[in-house]
């Protein structure tokens, strides 16, 4: 049984991150799992933590029950509570432990998308109990899990994968964001464009379109005379797109031209993740 054609990209990407998590965590010393990494609050242990709790409900574990403790900080919605109670249950877990896990869960993952024989309009239940299609948590997945490989290489100091499958499953949905975001968020004029012009291992043009009416669609075709344009290489734009860095930080990685009070809005309204 092959995967429905919709969801063999997002298998595949989600496979290509999982195996480089593997392979990166797999000879760290207990130190090492216990780095601060570009994610709020969460050191290497938690993203490994966090990667194996999804993977886990993919496969229809049931959630852990555990009473989070009430310093954690960085925690302050009910979507971040929920996903910290996987991250939680495992905080003091050893080395081994760890990486016996994550092989265990990927060897069950895999498995699971070898015999995948439902329709990617399939209902199935996703964070926080909501009902999703399957090739949405297909694509939710292979997002989630390249971003933190990501983190993990920050962390670490083994950058790469930069334009690998997960990228380009990332660029896409990261794209379908900067609509909401530059006519909504940052109120941009009616009736105006404005550009995003992304270099590196990941290009793209893309234009975002503010109609009459105020709402905002995005195109590939390039805009004359728009009334911003932001300039930028491809990890500047994940990382501030994923909340792991503040525009202040990335300042002299940013170029702004045009409205430079549109372009500070649509910059302290990008980040995406919750």
């Amino acid at each position: 049984m092959s995967l429905h054609p919709t969801l063999q990209p997002y298998a595949d990407a989600w496979t290509h991150s999982i195996e480089a998590i593997s392979e990166m965590v797999q000879s760290l010393v207990e130190g090492e799992w216990n780095r601060r990494t570009p994610c709020p609050g969460w050191s290497v242990r938690d993203i490994v933590s966090h990667v194996i709790g999804m993977d886990c409900e993919l496969l229809g574990d049931p959630r852990p029950i555990h009473s989070l403790p009430r310093d954690l900080f960085h925690v302050t919605t009910e979507h971040q509570r929920y996903m910290e109670m996987q991250v939680d249950v495992r905080r003091h877990h050893t080395a081994p432990e760890m990486t016996a896990e994550l092989e265990y869960t990927v060897i069950r993952r895999n498995r699971q998308l070898r015999n995948e024989n439902r329709d990617p309009s399939a209902t199935v239940r996703g964070p926080l109990g909501k009902d999703i299609t399957l090739e949405h948590a297909y694509r939710m997945r292979a997002f989630d899990v390249w971003v933190h490989e990501q983190d993990l290489r920050t962390a670490l100091g083994r950058p790469g994968n930069l334009d690998s499958p997960g990228a380009y499953v990332t660029r896409d949905v990261l794209l379908e964001a900067l609509p909401k975001i530059v006519a909504k968020d940052a109120n941009a004029p009616r009736s105006s464009a404005v550009v995003f012009d992304v270099s590196g291992p990941v290009e793209f043009l893309r234009t975002i379109r503010v109609d009459i009416q105020g709402r905002g669609t995005l195109e590939t075709a390039p805009a004359l005379g728009p009334v911003a344009t932001l300039t930028l290489d491809w990890e500047t734009y994940v990382r501030l797109a994923c909340g792991r860095v503040t525009p202040e930080a990335v300042a002299d990685r940013v170029k702004t031209d045009g409205d430079q009070d549109l372009t500070k809005a649509i910059l302290h309204n990008f980040a995406v993740t919750p």
